[in-house]
């Protein structure tokens, strides 16, 4: 969106291609909405078997309700196969009407990659934060995506890396940005990352309190209540208020009674929520983490997904935070982590340090600046 918003600033006609849940964002900001691809969710349904798997399940399953085994399997044939076709068949038609000068793709969307290649439009990949390195995942997505590649006739088109031979957006400071990645030749534009959100307001209790405020934050997809008040619970002998976002995913109500120096909200604007925070516990998605890192704020980091794997461990050794996996996740290990991060000043020292880093990066429009370079 930053980039979009720096594009259609410098001029240029945009087209946003997502899908329909996130037009309204789009329209409000002034960018042209195009309908394409299945959500994530929706993908992974469409990998279990589609219609015959609700239906199996009573209409009601949830991909997330199956084995980890067989989830592992499923991503494959999500991200290798049914995303990027849904997301070649909706686009192949738009280019052939739009006729665009440039494809801007996020590095999880191939399937934007393979119309472009299709229609012969230049491309740039966008990262959304330090690159993957999985050694058991990352290598059968890629084999799985350069099958479907030859059976939509472009794998001849693409380059074999994680960038499908693309210039890459990187909008990862370097200092955490995976390094084998970096070394890889791939041609990187670097820029800064921007957070975006709707423009909310915040609690008087949460902007106006007194002493250091926690924000609590487990993203929009693998967020629980349970997780939500395990950490809550560490943090309630701190002397410290507490702002936690629970996303749609979770009512309020279910974390149970809240001091009033808790404050639990189903939506926060997260950069305005950055603005007043003294640390930040969270789940380790890239959007967040570096919004944290960008505002130069401690974290603790308790991976649910695979982009906490990569990033905890990044932002540990930066010395910007601490983490917690798995069975080490309970309140009292929160409580003593948190306590560490708002007490030893090196943690600050070390957010401030990658927060001036990032500061020092590109700004979108920098990069918009550089489009000419890519489509001649």
């Amino acid at each position: 969106m930053p980039l979009a918003q720096a594009a259609r600033a410098a001029g240029h006609e945009v087209w946003f291609a997502t899908s329909e849940q996130f037009h309204p964002i789009l329209e409000k900001a002034e960018l042209r909405p195009v309908t394409a691809g299945l959500t994530v969710p929706e993908a992974f349904i469409e990998a279990a078997g589609g219609q015959a798997f609700l239906e199996a399940n009573g209409g009601a399953a949830q991909a997330s309700d199956l084995p980890p085994e067989v989830l592992a399997s499923l991503a494959v044939k999500a991200f290798g196969s049914v995303l990027p076709r849904s997301v070649f068949t909706d686009l192949t038609p738009v280019l052939d009407s739009v006729e665009p000068d440039l494809v801007v793709y996020e590095i999880l969307n191939p399937g934007a990659a393979f119309a472009a290649a299709a229609a012969g439009v230049p491309a740039v990949c966008h990262g959304i934060g330090r690159v993957s390195s999985d050694p058991t995942m990352d290598p059968l997505i890629q084999q799985e995506l350069f099958a479907t590649a030859s059976d939509l006739a472009v794998a001849d088109k693409l380059g074999h890396s994680q960038t499908l031979g693309n210039p890459y957006i990187d909008i990862c400071p370097p200092s955490l940005q995976n390094q084998e990645f970096l070394a890889s030749g791939v041609q990187v534009i670097p820029q800064r990352p921007v957070s975006f959100a709707e423009p909310g307001e915040l609690p008087a209790r949460v902007t106006q309190g007194e002493g250091p405020l926690v924000y609590l934050s487990f993203g929009t997809v693998v967020t629980s209540a349970e997780l939500l008040r395990t950490a809550i619970d560490g943090l309630l002998p701190l002397d410290a208020r507490v702002l936690v976002a629970t996303s749609a995913v979770v009512d309020p109500a279910a974390l149970g009674d809240l001091p009033d120096r808790v404050v639990a909200l189903p939506w926060v604007p997260q950069p305005e929520a950055l603005r007043h925070a003294t640390a930040v516990v969270h789940h380790g998605g890239h959007g967040t983490t570096l919004a944290s890192l960008a505002a130069g704020l401690p974290q603790l980091i308790l991976p649910a997904e695979g982009d906490g794997f990569g990033n905890a461990p990044a932002v540990s050794a930066a010395g910007a935070g601490r983490l917690l996996i798995g069975e080490a996740v309970s309140a009292e290990a929160v409580e003593a982590e948190v306590r560490t991060l708002l007490t030893d000043g090196a943690y600050r020292e070390a957010a401030r340090k990658v927060a001036h880093e990032i500061e020092a990066m590109p700004e979108p429009a920098e990069t918009v600046a550089r489009f000419p370079e890519f489509v001649s």
